[in-house]
């Protein structure tokens, strides 16, 4: 089966019949989308921003390097579950509707962000403690798994074949989004106290934080459309089984696709604020800060590659964010350090390319799939993608740098993931015919 990409507006035909506006579902379910996405990655990327904090806490050491080490193997825990959450949310999702699938993975993520804020330490509770840190890190990455295969499959199910992109660029600008808003909070509780109250109770507040932000993103969640409903629920009917005996060559596409979007992209969300804290000796709460502006740029930013996508094509929009990447990963981190200003810089300049490669990924994985296993191919492939490039990223670049004694050494990782990205978009024809139904 030939896998194509949906006709965007840059073709001329497209405008030529005067193209309805977006109507008030289609707004309503990328507004749902946004927030639960920024609810979610919120949620999710808080124990990255954490992970300094959390590591003797949880994993005492006379190295600080082997503690952080271990906090951020447990981070990367939460990611090797995620393809499950995929499968079993998007099954859901393509037998008894997107809603019911996308409400399930905020309660998931809730209660896992909740019960992180009230985890016994090590030195509370032992061994026992490090157990249940691994629990709840699986809770949210099972959660994490079903959350924006259904929301970049939701808004674009919701919105007309010339706003594809620039509606879908709302769910990346939630997931980014979340990321500056944890930075943000980390920063702001992080400056209001001292480094120990910080250790001691600080950092307890971001994670509780969830709850009412939890019930905020379920309300709007239920004022939304549902967008699909499978004749065949009753019947025998796997979305997992049809979409690998059906689709595999669009299942191999989206998985590179989006091995090479956050692979690229976690270096900045979560490993740039350990290495400028860590490797350059940058003060904490400045770095949480330099963080925020630097991802909620490139969230804002979202909704304007969006606006370009739907005008140049995604495949462009992907090839300008990926040769991005491998352009300007080494030149950028070998300025970070000549102080903060010039770190703060070169730090927006690489999140710059995540605009283009995240609106272009979200918009396009919908588009590969047909309906009735979308949303599990959608998150498959995602999901895929994360754990190849995306959960690894600030491991892999720590042991980089660890084995290689180059702070530059994580570039490599970047230029890697982007060349992969580079074959995936590259095998996708670009004079697709077939609009999303």
């Amino acid at each position: 089966m030939t896998t194509s990409i949906a006709p965007t507006a840059s073709h001329s035909e497209s405008y030529a019949s005067s193209p309805a506006p977006a109507s008030a579902d289609t707004k309503r379910a990328a507004t749902s989308g946004f927030v639960g996405t920024l609810i979610e990655y919120y949620d999710f990327s808080l124990y990255g921003y954490m992970a300094v904090v959390i590591a003797p806490l949880f994993f005492p050491s006379g190295d600080p390097t082997v503690s952080l080490l271990a906090a951020l193997a447990v981070f990367g825990t939460a990611y090797v579950i995620r393809p499950l959450g995929g499968i079993v949310f998007g099954h859901i999702g393509d037998k008894y509707g997107r809603k019911n699938a996308l409400l399930g993975t905020l309660v998931c993520m809730g209660v896992g962000s909740t019960l992180m804020g009230v985890l016994p330490t090590f030195e509370q509770a032992g061994y026992w403690a490090t157990g249940l840190l691994v629990l709840v890190r699986l809770l949210q990455g099972f959660s994490a798994g079903g959350e924006v295969g259904g929301s970049a499959t939701f808004i674009s199910e919701s919105t007309p074949k010339h706003l594809k992109a620039t509606f879908g660029a709302f769910t990346p600008m939630g997931s980014t989004g979340g990321f500056a808003l944890a930075a943000a909070v980390a920063g702001t509780v992080s400056m209001l106290t001292t480094p120990e109250q910080m250790s001691s109770w600080g950092w307890r507040i971001p994670f509780l934080l969830a709850f009412p932000l939890t019930l905020l993103c379920i309300w709007a969640r239920t004022r939304v459309k549902e967008t699909y409903q499978n004749e065949t629920k009753k019947k025998e009917h796997s979305p997992i089984g049809e979409l690998f005996r059906k689709q595999p060559k669009a299942l191999l596409q989206s998985t590179a696709i989006s091995a090479a979007t956050n692979g690229t992209a976690y270096i900045g969300l979560t490993y740039m604020s350990i290495h400028l804290i860590t490797q350059l000796g940058y003060p904490r709460s400045s770095v949480y800060w330099i963080a925020t502006l630097a991802i909620g740029i490139s969230a804002i930013l979202m909704p304007l590659g969006g606006y370009i996508g739907d005008r140049i094509g995604l495949r462009k929009l992907m090839l300008i964010g990926l040769i991005g990447y491998i352009v300007l990963t080494v030149p950028m981190m070998a300025l970070m350090d000549q102080g903060l200003a010039i770190a703060t810089l070169a730090y927006i300049v690489l999140m710059l390319n995540t605009v283009a490669t995240q609106v272009s990924a979200y918009t396009l994985l919908p588009l590969l799939f047909e309906p009735q296993y979308r949303y599990t191919g959608v998150a498959s492939g995602w999901n895929f993608g994360v754990i190849i490039a995306g959960g690894t990223a600030p491991y892999v670049a720590v042991q980089l740098v660890q084995l290689t004694g180059n702070k530059l050494s994580p570039a490599l990782f970047v230029i890697a993931a982007a060349a992969v990205g580079l074959m995936g978009i590259l095998s996708i024809k670009r004079d697709a015919t077939r609009a999303i139904t």
